[in-house]
């Protein structure tokens, strides 16, 4: 038709820049590859708590007589606060004082459906156009991607697995508005050292930047390495955000339920964002994550320290004298190992070949910002038998393509 510029149908520009969601392509290779292993999608393999199911069928129990009431006789067919149900956020903020000693004066919570839209909104709320966010690579893509989609410019510095403050601090610019960590991380398994964590939030304070913290993993870790929340530092809930999910540790990823702590300065504005794209997490889930958080820590501690043997089953696989590939950091958290593997393949190409070829699947990293053929490794879904055999097809597969 004349006097239309045919681009009705075409996506905003801006969006070619936005990289391809590795999960979904990920799993259609798997997908047409039947029987292959997966060592890719970050997930447990643990349900919720008990509790869980029992809050749930009290909540959809019809107040009718030989029915029990409703539990707190929820209004589920109807708007919840923005904000989040007062009774899930007081919640939140009991299992994160005692978990993580998050003093929460300065600060508030908001309830989303995953730590991922609570990223998402709050990038929405700090970039304006051609705004800078910092990330150490590896980074994880999804913050990546919520950045541009927001207008704004990731800012991928080398500053090593555990990333050094100095070199994060010659990055910035005056359009950066934030820094961003993750730890434990994703995708290294890494747990960043309190000393960093401190450098990098007293820096972001100092230059007056936010301090954007990913803790989804903040209560996996094993052995002498403790998880430390730059959110508990006194003085800190004027410049940092905390971002929390339920998926990993509660076991509840397909729920869809997270939260950030932020600066009660960024509500107001962060409300708009919720009310256009979400108006409220879903109220029966948030009344299943009440039921979730009451199970208490060591629920979620007595299922996490089985990873630990998963973990130590993938570190003796691959310590194999003279391999041709590498542990990036020694992984201490989350249930992730970072792998570098002498090859020229690019990672991607080395991704899709183990899983046609040999029936195994890992996350290839350049979606995490690296370089060269590097792989993500999860161990946090198969048993100790498909691990075993998953970890097989693996160091085979990472030889044959190590030799060409």
């Amino acid at each position: 038709m004349s006097g239309t510029s045919g681009r009705g149908a075409c996506p905003a520009q801006r969006l070619a820049s936005v990289q391809t969601p590795v999960i979904p392509v990920m799993g259609a290779l798997i997908r047409d590859s039947p029987g292959t292993l997966s060592l890719g999608q970050g997930m447990v393999n643990w349900g919720p708590p008990p509790a869980v199911q029992i809050a749930l069928r009290e909540a959809l129990l019809v107040d009718t007589p030989g029915n029990a009431p409703a539990r707190n006789h929820p209004d589920l067919n109807a708007y919840g606060p923005v904000e989040g149900e007062p009774e899930l956020r007081a919640a939140i903020a009991r299992h994160l004082g005692q978990e993580h000693n998050l003093d929460l004066s300065e600060s508030t919570l908001l309830v989303t459906a995953g730590s991922n839209m609570a990223f998402n909104a709050v990038v929405q709320v700090l970039c304006d156009p051609g705004d800078e966010l910092i990330l150490s690579v590896p980074y994880y893509f999804n913050h990546a991607m919520a950045i541009q989609l927001a207008g704004g410019v990731p800012v991928a510095v080398e500053a090593g697995v555990v990333p050094d403050p100095e070199r994060l601090a010659a990055a910035i610019t005056p359009r950066t508005r934030a820094i961003v960590t993750v730890s434990p991380n994703n995708p290294s398994g890494a747990v960043l050292p309190r000393t960093v964590l401190e450098a990098i939030n007293r820096l972001c304070a100092e230059r007056g930047l936010l301090h954007l913290h990913d803790e989804a993993y903040a209560l996996f870790g094993y052995g002498g390495a403790q998880p430390w929340s730059p959110a508990s530092q006194p003085g800190s809930g004027a410049h940092t955000v905390s971002f929390g999910s339920l998926s990993k540790s509660h076991g509840m990823a397909g729920w869809r339920l997270g939260w950030a702590v932020v600066p009660e300065a960024l509500m107001p504005a962060l409300a708009k964002v919720q009310d256009t794209v979400l108006i409220c997490a879903p109220r029966l889930v948030q009344h299943a994550a009440v039921a979730a958080l009451e199970a208490g820590g060591d629920w979620c501690r007595d299922r996490i320290a089985t990873l630990a043997d998963r973990r130590q089953q993938v570190l003796e696989a691959l310590a194999i004298p003279g391999a041709p590939w590498r542990l990036m950091v020694q992984p201490e958290g989350a249930f992730y190992a970072l792998l570098e593997l002498d090859s020229p393949l690019p990672a991607d190409t080395a991704m899709e070949r183990l899983i046609r070829e040999h029936g195994v699947a890992l996350v290839s990293g350049s979606s995490f910002g690296l370089t060269g053929c590097c792989l993500r490794l999860s161990y946090g879904m198969l048993g100790e038998a498909d691990l075993a055999e998953a970890l097989t097809r693996l160091t085979r597969g990472l030889e044959q393509l190590a030799a060409g």
